[in-house]
């Protein structure tokens, strides 16, 4: 079976065949949180303070079986949600999924491709596009069309591999390939001559122990296994080609979702002449520098956003005593002294701390300033900045 011309056909059937991500469907809303699907967590990242509006639209853009579109829905209660994707089997699922946990009633969803989204309605503020752009024949002008349908204001949240850290990936995506031949577009063939492969190649080939370390456990799922080996269509970045494409959006680049990674300290910090020749270079060549010298990078996430989109100041101690906080939404084990933050880490917090968090906690109802909760003197305004800054609090101009 050979892989049909039109390379978006291909990219459909090969959902339509194995129905992406893989699962399974809860009578419940799902468990945890992905900040960068919150609104509210996802605005604070990008410009340092909580939105003004909540009751947004939200499009994910390629949907698939709507594993993101449904948290999309119970994260942002007073949003409504259009999940668009080419694969009529996955938005099927993705309309089941999200029937079973309750969020039917603040979602629709169409049977489109990433260009055509210009079919839809209206403008919104927030755009999800995970794992799509990179399987389109024409990335920038799917990017594009998205860019189009962002309202001043808002945010776009992208996910796109990485050729570093995907690097055995392509070279198994290759090989059976080759192997596949006349039969290359019959996925359940290569999803069985992939599995076949790695059962055969000797137990410390590099390609084995790469799957072993990294992949194997998702993998088990002949959905993962397909999505990753077998795709018919990927285009995977650096961070050079990775800003040819957020130019063409005609977008601001906000930020990448995992900034600890692109640190350069953590890589260099020993080294003061090194670190002092690495401020003569751009953002994006130290990025570049980054990756190079740490090549694991499988993906890149990131914030794109159109203006006007303003950005927080809290250095001024009068601006910050003056500003509303509310606690962060995405907080796991919440009320504790001990919690997980926005990004699942560890947090300690002090007896100071954890009594802060309570009144911001309390301040959806209260509207208390920073300056009115700081009376009892027990935390100071650059503690209640560091706060901030850990994305435990959210602050809003007063």
């Amino acid at each position: 079976m050979k892989l049909p011309q039109n390379i978006s056909a291909a990219v459909q059937q090969l959902y339509d065949t194995y129905p992406f991500p893989p699962e399974p469907l809860l009578d419940s809303p799902p468990p945890g949180y992905n900040w960068r699907w919150n609104w509210l967590s996802a605005y604070n990242f990008c410009t340092g303070q909580a939105p003004q509006k909540q009751n947004i639209r939200i499009l994910d853009a390629g949907c698939g079986t709507g594993v993101g579109t449904e948290y999309l829905v119970h994260l942002n209660p007073t949003a409504s949600v259009v999940g668009i994707d080419l694969s009529a089997a996955a938005l099927s699922v993705a309309q089941e999924r999200c029937h079973r946990s309750g969020a039917s009633d603040r979602v629709e969803f169409h049977h489109l491709s990433l260009y055509d989204c210009s079919q839809l309605s209206g403008e919104f503020d927030l755009i999800n596009c995970v794992g799509v752009l990179h399987h389109l024949p024409d990335p920038i002008r799917g990017i594009q069309s998205l860019a189009a349908k962002l309202a001043p204001g808002g945010l776009m949240h992208i996910f796109v591999y990485g050729e570093l850290g995907r690097w055995e990936i392509q070279l198994m995506q290759q090989a059976i390939a080759l192997l596949q031949g006349d039969k290359r577009g019959d996925y359940r063939d290569g999803v069985q001559l992939g599995r076949q492969l790695f059962a055969t190649l000797p137990e410390n080939n590099r390609l084995v122990r790469r799957e072993r370390e990294r992949w194997s456990l998702e993998n088990q799922r002949d959905e993962c296994f397909a999505d990753m080996y077998v795709h018919p269509q990927e285009i995977d970045y650096n961070t050079d080609t990775l800003f040819e494409l957020i130019d063409a959006s005609g977008l601001d680049f906000l930020g990448f979702s995992n900034p600890n990674y692109w640190q350069l300290e953590r890589l260099l910090c020993k080294s003061p002449a090194l670190m002092e020749r690495a401020t003569e270079l751009s953002d994006r060549a130290r990025y570049r520098l980054i990756e190079l010298l740490d090549p694991e990078v499988t993906h890149y996430e990131f914030f794109l956003g159109r203006s006007p989109l303003p950005k927080a100041d809290w250095s001024s101690e009068k601006v910050l005593l003056s500003a509303i906080p509310q606690l962060s939404p995405c907080l796991h084990g919440w009320p504790s002294q001990q919690l997980f933050n926005y990004d699942y880490q560890l947090v300690n917090l002090s007896a100071a701390e954890f009594e802060f968090l309570q009144a911001c906690d309390a301040n959806s109802t209260e509207q208390r300033t920073v300056a009115e909760i700081l009376t009892d003197g027990k935390l100071n305004p650059e503690e209640v900045r560091f706060l901030q800054k850990q994305q435990l609090i959210l602050l809003t101009p007063n």
